[in-house]
């Protein structure tokens, strides 16, 4: 079943008549049907296509907030082989809104770490919308430490809005705990990707993608706040979130420009939502490049490296 966006409704509209044409074909074998169902199609296509190729940031954070939006759990399934997954901080507890465990990637070893937002009504409550508490970074950082005493490179899949923000988190040190997990991606000894598959939020995302290499997907979006926080803060009316989302550059084309991210990956016109195994697999072929000559530096190129990059984060904009 589709799911339409409110900016797609022309989309909506040709589709849905292109429903009615083939309900009509499975009782009529006229070729007239037919031909007027491939004519829908094709406008269908270049309504999406001019759509998507001039989205508003508020748009864009539509599209990164999709519910049909593929989902850690979705990039596991499909991307990674024997994967097993790795539960509890040691100290406090399990939090599943971070989600992480060791497999193989196209034959490469290695640890996975992503939020998990969740796909229904149970599945979001029980990963709390993907925003962890602070025993879910210090599970990250355990993790972590695991994949540089084997030699494993780190893949970290962020989409959350933000850390867990309530009273029980600050009371268990959720500041502390997500500033140790971005210390620990700083100091790995081994290669570490991040991929922006939806939302990037805040401290909640930096946590695990202080990484060697940031990549996002095309209608992703990374915030310091999400829009509808910006505008309480700045102008004491949440209604202005689409002002906010506009003034704070959270696109991917926006981050690339100020090099706070490396790569941009391209969606199926459309969105992820759209064409998810399609969109998986892409991701997928682009960590695989971009991990490869990541694997022939030793441990303290790998920290030099990040280092320099996130110092310069800034200098020249």
């Amino acid at each position: 079943m589709r799911s339409y966006l409110d900016f797609e409704k022309p989309v909506a509209e040709i589709e849905a008549k292109a429903d009615e044409l083939r309900a009509l074909l499975a009782t009529n074998e006229s070729p007239g049907i037919s031909e007027d169902i491939r004519r829908s199609e094709a406008r269908a296509e270049a309504a999406l296509k001019e759509l998507y190729s001039a989205l508003t940031p508020w748009q864009k954070m539509m599209v990164a907030r999709h519910p049909m939006r593929p989902h850690f759990k979705d990039y596991v399934t499909r991307l990674i082989e024997d994967f097993t997954p790795l539960s509890g901080d040691r100290t406090f507890g399990e939090d599943e809104a971070i989600m992480a465990g060791i497999g193989r990637f196209r034959g490469q070893s290695v640890a996975v770490i992503g939020q998990e937002k969740g796909s229904d009504t149970e599945t979001r409550l029980r990963h709390n919308f993907g925003m962890a508490m602070p025993e879910g970074y210090r599970k990250a950082v355990r993790i972590m430490a695991m994949a540089e005493r084997f030699g494993m490179p780190v893949l970290s899949f962020i989409d959350t809005a933000g850390a867990y923000p309530g009273i029980a988190a600050e009371e268990r040190g959720q500041a502390e705990a997500i500033a140790r997990s971005t210390d620990a991606c700083l100091g790995l000894g081994v290669p570490n990707i991040s991929v922006i598959i939806g939302e990037g939020g805040s401290g909640g995302a930096v946590a695990i993608a202080s990484t060697n290499r940031v990549m996002m997907l095309e209608h992703s979006i990374y915030t310091v706040a999400s829009p509808e926080a910006s505008a309480s803060i700045l102008w004491r009316d949440s209604g202005r979130a689409q002002d906010a989302a506009t003034a704070m550059k959270i696109t991917a084309q926006d981050l690339l420009r100020f090099g706070i991210i490396d790569t941009i990956i391209a969606e199926p016109i459309g969105g992820a939502h759209r064409l998810p195994e399609k969109a998986v697999d892409t991701v997928g072929d682009t960590v695989e490049n971009v991990l490869a000559p990541l694997l022939a530096l030793s441990p303290d190129e790998l920290r030099n490296q990040r280092s320099e990059k996130f110092l310069a984060i800034g200098r020249k904009i």
